[in-house]
């Protein structure tokens, strides 16, 4: 894996920090995208390098096509290539809207960062593994898109938010079925609750529901950490799966179980 380069978006905390110290550990390369918070990002960074990978940080908003480009072109200056895409970064709602009350701006800020921009950069990274020579197991790259359990739970309040991560999964299918004889093979990661950032402002709730609820919404009781999605991610980038594209990896406790 020391050859390997991976490109993270939203890489500076949370599950894409999660991520990048896991595949850090195989010794990969990493570029750590980020957004705004270049301090988090020089954070992850040392935490990749302590992992034993090596690393660079490359600021970038994904909904800016101007910005995607340059994420492509600085890793492939830095590094030569790019073996593997995590297309992680996104946001939820400023605001938890009724489903009847949900405005356009939300919705647009939305659409824009979780699913034009990975959909986008997925092209512009297609393109340039298409230009990289094989590996010895005749592969020239992955994709692997974070989407969730939202993909199929509908939630009224952020009913945005539903349907962006719906839209990854499709996209993943679609990109799968046109890269396939090319070499590259795209798989999705579904996470649950994760313990980062975003879910903090609901923690309480979801103690309640994961641990102190006597049955609990999950079998496994408890809530998921970055590392689980990161282990996901390593296990795809060192091939373990060379026969699935367009497969789906629920890391989510066992949430998807339909329990009686």
């Amino acid at each position: 894996m020391s050859s390997k380069t991976a490109l993270v978006t939203g890489a500076s905390r949370g599950i894409g920090r999660g991520i990048a110290i896991e595949l850090a550990r195989t010794g990969a390369r990493v570029a750590i995208n980020y957004a705004g918070n270049a301090e988090a990002a020089a954070e992850a960074l040392a935490l990749v390098k302590a992992a034993g990978g090596d690393g660079f940080i490359v600021q970038g908003d994904v909904a800016v096509a101007a910005d995607r480009e340059r994420l492509v072109v600085e890793t492939v200056a830095k590094f030569g290539r790019i073996d593997l895409l995590v297309n992680n970064a996104g946001v939820a709602p400023k605001v938890r809207a009724d489903l009847l009350d949900a405005g356009e701006e939300s919705f647009d800020r939305l659409f824009a960062i979780n699913l034009k921009g990975p959909f986008f950069l997925s092209q512009l990274v297609a393109k340039q593994m298409l230009s990289q020579e094989r590996d010895r197991e005749g592969f020239r790259g992955r994709l692997v898109n974070i989407t969730s359990i939202s993909v199929y739970t509908a939630s009224i309040n952020r009913g945005d938010y539903c349907m962006v991560k719906a839209g990854l999964a499709m996209m993943t299918k679609l990109f799968a079925d046109r890269l396939a004889n090319d070499g590259i093979n795209v798989y999705e990661i579904r996470p649950g609750v994760i313990a980062t950032d975003m879910t903090g402002g609901v923690k309480e709730k979801y103690d309640k529901l994961i641990i102190t609820d006597e049955r609990g919404i999950t079998p496994i009781r408890r809530w998921g950490q970055p590392e689980d999605i990161g282990r996901a991610v390593r296990a795809i980038a060192e091939d373990r799966f060379p026969f699935s594209t367009g497969a789906c990896f629920d890391v989510d406790g066992g949430f998807h179980l339909h329990r009686l």
